[in-house]
């Protein structure tokens, strides 16, 4: 048993999740998130963005395992030869979008996206925007409900479903798309180099006021946003061999 790798395990609130954690604890015997080797995420694709957020920066061995309603970024659930399995596990190795916030109150607000960073329209009234990357005005006015930039991890969620691009995750792309775009009517979007820093400026920003939000951290009444990937901080998350991150996110663009 001395051999044995030390295993942290992190469940949801629901009661299947729970109840999964103390399941595992009892067969494996369970180690402090700071001493484990593995750090086992029981949950949805919730939970793993919430593990990840939780130790980001230390470059921690999390694996998940299905225990909600969503598990794209999740493993099977299955509690035997658990140790077996982290061994095999393949990693994927990301990086985060970092986000500040500039709000009408003249405070700046910074935070880290796993999946994206969206800015949203409060109000009935669409949001105004004036795009730039990389200090160059690419679009002077976009009418919208709002606008996404995704991580590679992240295109296959809110992005999806806002009819956005799927991203490999080697592919060094950040997909950037409207919600809901009113003018420029033709314009879908576009795929930037991940290097590009993006900078949304709100016009009429008390008539048409607008919240951004780096995953779940929300801010309202911004006026300028900027959003960059953070390649100083890598993120780790272990999948099974036959359930490869990039295999799956390559994958998810022949489902129809």
């Amino acid at each position: 048993m001395s051999d044995a790798p030390r295993i942290a395990f992190l469940a949801a609130a629901t009661e299947v999740a729970q109840t999964a954690r103390d399941r595992l604890v009892a067969m494996y015997g369970e180690a402090q998130p700071g001493e484990a080797h593995f750090i086992v995420a029981l949950g949805g694709d919730g939970m793993m963005l919430e593990t990840q957020h939780r130790f980001l920066g230390r470059n921690a061995q999390i694996y998940g395992m299905n225990r909600g309603s969503v598990g794209f970024l999740m493993n099977e659930y299955r509690e035997e030869d658990l140790p077996a399995r982290l061994a095999a596990a393949q990693a994927a190795q990301l990086h985060p979008l970092r986000m500040r916030a500039h709000s009408m109150d003249g405070k700046t607000h910074a935070s880290l996206a796993v999946n994206e960073v969206s800015l949203l329209r409060q109000t009935r009234q669409t949001a105004k925007l004036r795009i730039l990357v990389d200090g160059k005005e690419r679009l002077p006015e976009l009418i919208c409900d709002g606008i996404i930039v995704a991580t590679p991890a992240g295109s296959t969620a809110y992005n999806l479903s806002a009819h956005g691009p799927i991203v490999p995750l080697d592919a060094n792309l950040l997909p950037l798309t409207p919600i809901s775009a009113f003018r420029p009517r033709r314009w879908r979007g576009a795929l930037l180099p991940s290097t590009a820093r993006v900078v949304f400026e709100v016009l009429e920003a008390e008539k048409r006021p607008v919240s951004a939000t780096a995953d779940y951290t929300e801010v309202r009444d911004v006026r300028r946003v900027e959003v960059r990937e953070d390649r100083s901080i890598t993120m780790t998350m272990l999948f099974d061999p036959d359930r490869n991150l990039s295999e799956r996110i390559i994958s998810e663009q022949f489902t129809v």
